[in-house]
């Protein structure tokens, strides 16, 4: 079974109906003992980063997260939930994230060409860096779906792919057991469902 984290923020649905699409039993949950009970662990986001990481701490689910993921699970951050997994973001001030992966949240505008809309809505293609085994049933080249206006820096030692939108952006990370996806697996059509699925069988 996969928990999706639930802290309070944003709409899950699609995200369990993606798993569910590839036959994987999926439930969202804040429940401690049904997290620790789960075989991977999935921790979504959207919205502003620092009221998203308060509300993980206040629930008292970072801990667990983080116990869990020290004990060998396999977690996967989505969007804002990839985000939160490095060590700090400067959105609107200066928050500390998770510390699982190195490396900070910064603005897309000023690094970007300015004729390029922010948010980076929209689809763009895979450039895979290192590999991953959340990629083995995707070709580089492949495209994903991205919607953000952060996004992430200094994470070259866990770069596993990047995505052109006026230079390379960060599309994923991974660090042992934990890997993050900039863009929505759950909202990026067949693509997105192969990378979940390599994700549940990630030993």
């Amino acid at each position: 079974m996969i928990a999706i984290i639930d802290y309070g923020v944003g709409n899950l649905f699609s995200l369990v109906s993606s798993l569910r699409a590839i036959g994987v039993e999926a439930e969202i949950t804040s429940d401690v003992d049904t997290i620790k009970k789960a075989d991977k662990l999935i921790l979504p986001g959207v919205g502003a980063f620092g009221d998203a990481i308060k509300k993980l701490r206040d629930s008292g689910l970072d801990i667990v997260i983080k116990q869990e993921v020290k004990n060998g699970k396999s977690l996967m951050g989505i969007c804002l939930g990839m985000q939160m997994l490095f060590d700090k973001s400067f959105e609107y001030g200066e928050y500390e994230g998770l510390g699982l992966i190195s490396g900070e949240v910064v603005e897309l505008k000023g690094d970007i060409p300015e004729n390029l809309k922010i948010p980076h809505i929209g689809w763009n293609a895979l450039k895979f860096e290192n590999e991953s085994p959340i990629f083995k049933y995707i070709n580089e080249g492949d495209f994903v779906y991205f919607v953000h206006s952060y996004h992430a820096v200094n994470c070259e030692d866990n770069l596993i792919a990047t995505a052109e939108y006026g230079r390379n952006v960060t599309a994923a990370v991974q660090s042992g057991n934990v890997y993050g996806c900039q863009f929505h697996p759950e909202k990026s059509g067949d693509i997105g469902l192969k990378i979940l699925k390599a994700f549940c069988e990630t030993e």
